[in-house]
């Protein structure tokens, strides 16, 4: 089997399995986090492209599973209660691209990192903020502007996409499905980005498509035990979940 992998010692491919695993587990419970996961732990183990190439497959297949759970009819009927803010995201994301050249990636990820764990921090201590669900469009539109706005600049628009969400106190079965509505389109887009960079080839597809199996099982457990957490405890994990991949941001501006 190894054959197939000649890049990778047995051990190795245990490890990553195993990483995989656990992206899968962490996503199946809060809908997101599993290429952070997978990056952090596996560019320490294997050489970044091939981490890279790994993930594509998994995020993608995973995010359609996670989006269709509860069959298509939700999933539209979610992107609709959602759309002011889809709308004023894609409007920002597509004019901040152009930025991507004139700002440093470390001060990018610093000012998403910064305010994520700051907020996240004083909603896991206690404060709970709560927005309307509906009759303040301009409050959904701004907020999905600025999830445009930084995902245009950074590549990075679950955090402040999953702070909304949160504010919200959306049900999470909603927020689940939401996120891999969401975060689907952004693995397609990926996936065909990095075919023709060259990242997913007939040398490191094998590998990606091996991570499939685990990236799945794990997201049978995470959503196994999601179905027995109450909506507090949902919470909670979200936030704490964000709140580690906002340090995770931080770091990766300060070693950039």
């Amino acid at each position: 089997m190894m054959s197939l992998f000649p890049m990778l010692s047995p051990e190795t491919f245990v490890i990553a399995c195993l990483v995989v695993l656990l992206a899968g587990v962490v996503k199946g419970m809060v809908g997101f986090a599993m290429p952070m996961i997978m990056i952090s732990l596996l560019g320490g183990i294997i050489s970044p492209e091939l981490a890279l190439a790994g993930l594509i497959l998994p995020t993608l297949l995973s995010n359609g599973v996670q989006a269709m759970r509860q069959g298509p009819h939700a999933a539209w009927q979610s992107l609709r209660r959602l759309k002011v803010f889809l709308l004023s995201g894609f409007a920002l994301l597509v004019v901040s691209a152009q930025m991507v050249r004139v700002l440093p990636a470390e001060v990018l990820l610093l000012l998403i990192g910064v305010p994520v764990v700051l907020f996240t921090a004083m909603q896991l201590l206690g404060w709970q903020p709560r927005l309307p669900v509906r009759g303040h469009a301009w409050v959904e539109a701004s907020i999905g502007a600025f999830a445009g706005l930084v995902g245009g600049v950074s590549g990075i628009w679950g955090p402040p996409t999953i702070l909304y969400l949160t504010a919200l106190d959306t049900p999470k079965q909603e927020q689940i499905r939401v996120q891999g509505v969401i975060y689907g389109l952004g693995a397609l887009a990926l996936f065909w980005a990095h075919v023709a960079s060259g990242v997913l080839r007939a040398e490191t597809l094998p590998f990606s498509m091996a991570m499939v199996v685990p990236a799945l099982l794990g997201m049978w457990i995470g959503f196994r035990i999601q179905d027995r957490i109450n909506q507090s405890v949902f919470r909670r994990a979200t936030l704490l979940v964000l709140f580690i991949a906002g340090l995770n941001l931080i770091r990766r501006s300060l070693l950039a």
